[in-house]
């Protein structure tokens, strides 16, 4: 079930059931190509990426023991290193056209991660805070755990990949990889701070939270 989200600039969905990453793949070039605007909230079946910053040694396991795993390894073209996908997360993928909006790809990244921090705060009074060193956002009051992976895309002026919030998901996929070359220890989950109560209802009021932000900061 796709679940639709008001959005005042854009048609927002949830996903209701993950799904495989080489599927949201196809999905992004045709909204690219159409220049289709359009926000998706969604899981993905485990997978990791790699961006085109990936390192070798951040890969803990052999492509062989992957596929043996039913963990799918994927590259992909948006910015950072490896990072883990599995059921549990927030995945959001924003699919914004810049040259329409008049915006330059630096602003969107910095004003989808000011969206992200504020729905987060606003549902889970959570405070989280970005690494001058490192992409994601962190813990504020332990600035070295990391709860959002975040890594944008765009080609002829049009966005893809986005970021992915770790709520009750169990981290094992990261444990896969030095995820974006830290250690995967360093990987928290809101369920595993006890900040979740109502998981279905949560997510929903994040995905709200975030796009009412998200409208008002791109005018």
């Amino acid at each position: 079930m796709t679940k639709f989200l008001h959005s005042s600039k854009f048609p927002s969905f949830y996903l209701s059931k993950p799904i495989s990453y080489r599927r949201y793949l196809s999905y992004q070039e045709v909204a690219r190509n159409e220049r289709k605007e359009s926000v998706l909230f969604l899981e993905h079946s485990p997978s990791l990426t790699g961006g085109v910053s990936a390192k070798a040694e951040n890969l803990l396991v052999t492509e062989e023991s992957l596929a043996g795993m039913g963990v799918e390894l994927i590259r992909i073209q948006r910015g950072g290193d490896f990072t883990a996908h599995e059921p549990g997360q927030i995945v959001g993928y924003p699919h914004i056209d810049l040259k329409k909006r008049e915006i330059r790809l630096g602003d969107y990244l910095q004003k989808m991660t000011y969206s992200i921090r504020n729905a987060v705060l606003e549902i889970w009074n959570l405070e989280l805070v970005e690494n001058r060193d490192a992409p994601g956002l962190y813990l504020a009051d332990s600035p070295e755990k990391k709860m959002v992976s975040i890594g944008v895309f765009a080609k002829s002026y049009f966005t893809s990949f986005g970021f992915a919030l770790n709520g009750v998901n169990d981290l094992s996929t990261f444990r896969l990889i030095n995820p974006c070359g830290i250690s995967a220890s360093n990987m928290v989950s809101l369920s595993g701070l006890g900040k979740v109560r109502d998981w279905e209802r949560e997510k929903l009021r994040f995905a709200g939270a975030f796009l009412f932000h998200l409208d008002g900061l791109l005018g």
